[in-house]
């Protein structure tokens, strides 16, 4: 498996698992409007939405790395 599958893979699982946090706290949020503040929901929702999209961004930076990282891997294998 290509380092790039492998980051792809690593991205979907990490992003799945904060879209997970994400609707946990929104469900906690509406079930229970006495426990938590008038402006939970979007506390969270610009929490969890820069969390994700900062990773996001370092993925595709970490994408392109690992897409120079095989490429010099298979240009080793060839000589």
């Amino acid at each position: 498996m290509s380092k790039k599958a492998r980051l792809i893979l690593a991205m979907v699982i990490i992003e799945a698992f904060l879209a997970g946090i994400w609707w946990y706290l929104a469900r906690y949020g509406m079930a229970n409007p006495d426990r938590v503040t008038p402006d939970f929901q979007a506390v969270v929702g610009q929490t969890m939405g820069m969390a994700m999209g900062g990773l996001l961004g370092i993925g595709v930076i970490l994408f392109f790395v690992a897409a120079r990282n095989d490429r010099k891997a298979q240009d080793k294998t060839q000589r």
